[in-house]
């Protein structure tokens, strides 16, 4: 086990280093520059401005010098923000964005999980067609229309909850917000677990048990559910992915003020090391959870060890 363990781990370093270099030239590749605005700068000006960000030194020296200060945990400074350093906006933000994720995604395997298990023990029942076509609903519909739509109805027709996140009280604001990114993933978890349950209820092993007389409470608790959940520890890590894109709209439509909210406001701007610091910060954590993941379904299941 510490063997595999340390093969996924250095397998992550060199991926986390291949998405900071593609972040790095997609960013310097990008139409325009931080310092443009509609009243342009004096030559002197901005000569002198892009010297004071090293913004005149050579592409492969900037990125040398951005990673040299990655390795220490050093950002840089933002453009936008004046006298803020990147890592400081981060720390400021993210706790919100990591709350706000985290709640979703518990909601999303607490009912996704139950679902999926439900619609797989009633297979081919009224129960499993309602379920599954809940499901085929919340992957149909972007998360992009199901916020706005959660607030037209919830917050302005129905006047339940506060439609945004600043000024609202602290155990409703977060409501529609964890809701809203906690959908697609239910309706994907169904389906994965629905489709394992499925499968692991027809192997032998659960044929014997079923031969020695064990109900099926005690058939799914103690021999199908575990093997039914390797296939949703598998998707844990594109489900995270997914939730952390899906934080960008989410707060924006409901003024979250977390990292995605941030991320968008840094690309209007053109902050460039604020958009790059955000993306090494999600992506140090998809790295880091797909890591989990991995080392949780080597524990579950010997074989992947063993290969």
């Amino acid at each position: 086990m510490l063997r595999y363990a340390c093969l996924r781990v250095l397998g992550a370093i060199p991926t986390l280093l291949l998405v900071i270099a593609i972040a790095f030239l997609m960013v310097r590749s990008a139409p325009g520059g931080p310092f443009d605005s509609e009243r342009s700068l004096p030559d002197d000006v901005a000569a002198n401005v892009e010297r004071a960000f090293h913004l005149d030194e050579p592409l492969p020296q900037q990125f040398l010098r951005y990673m040299r200060g990655v390795v220490v945990a050093d950002l840089g400074p933002s453009y936008s923000y004046r006298d803020r350093r990147v890592s400081e906006l981060i720390r400021s933000a993210y706790s919100q964005s990591i709350r706000l994720g985290a709640l979703s995604m518990f909601l999303a395997v607490i009912v996704g999980a139950s679902f999926g298990l439900l619609a797989a023990l009633r297979k081919d029942t009224i129960l499993d067609r309602l379920l599954s076509g809940i499901a085929m609903v919340g992957i149909s519909i972007p998360i992009f229309v199901v916020a706005p739509l959660m607030v037209l109805v919830f917050a302005v027709f129905l006047d339940w909850l506060p439609s945004s996140y600043t000024g609202a009280d602290n155990a409703t604001r977060l409501v529609m917000p964890v809701i809203a990114l906690a959908l697609p993933q239910i309706a994907y978890i169904t389906r994965i677990v629905r489709a394992s349950m499925i499968e692991v209820m027809q192997t032998d092993f659960i044929r014997t048990a079923r031969a020695q007389g064990l109900s099926t409470a005690s058939i799914v608790r103690y021999h199908a559910l575990k093997p039914a959940t390797l296939p949703l520890l598998s998707y844990m890590g594109p489900a995270v992915a997914a939730i952390l894109a899906g934080s960008i709209v989410v707060e924006q439509v409901f003024g979250v003020p977390g990292v995605g909210k941030l991320f968008v406001e840094a690309a209007l701007n053109r902050d460039y090391p604020l958009v790059l610091g955000i993306t090494i910060f999600y992506a140090a954590i998809v790295i880091a959870l797909n890591l989990l993941v991995d080392l949780m379904y080597g524990y579950l299941d010997p074989r992947t060890r063993a290969q």
